[in-house]
């Protein structure tokens, strides 16, 4: 018998959210951020308006990124071409555990930096 792992489901990571669209956006995801995962913590690309996984500090071609302001809500996959998204901006509550984040936030302060950023977007961490 193969085995195989499932994924993050989309929207699993979400407590509660604000009534009708209030609490989300449709967006772009930037070309080469490979495939994202539901729950991935996003910041805008300043340049482009586009949404990149929000790393530990500014990269070169991502500047402003590195704030993180949204969380994915379906995966996507932007590896060869920007992506249509649907993210989580503000009025929302998210199970901080199941968030997923760039691979430069490797341990737990950086993390609570990340939550914290979230939070002054309207996101809040449980």
């Amino acid at each position: 018998m193969e085995m195989k792992t499932e994924g993050a489901r989309n929207l699993a990571f979400i407590l509660s959210e604000a009534g009708g669209s209030r609490s989300r956006d449709a967006v772009t995801i930037a070309s080469g951020e490979g495939k994202l995962e539901a729950g991935t913590v996003l910041g805008q690309v300043t340049a482009s308006d586009k949404y990149a996984s929000s790393p530990d500090a500014e990269v070169a071609g991502k500047e402003g990124a590195e704030t993180a302001t949204a969380v994915l809500a379906y995966g996507v996959d932007a590896t060869l071409a920007d992506a249509d998204a649907v993210i989580l901006s503000s009025d929302v509550e998210v199970k901080g555990p199941m968030l997923i984040y760039h691979v430069s936030i490797d341990d737990a302060a950086k993390q609570n930096t990340k939550q914290s950023q979230l939070r002054a977007a309207g996101i809040k961490s449980r």
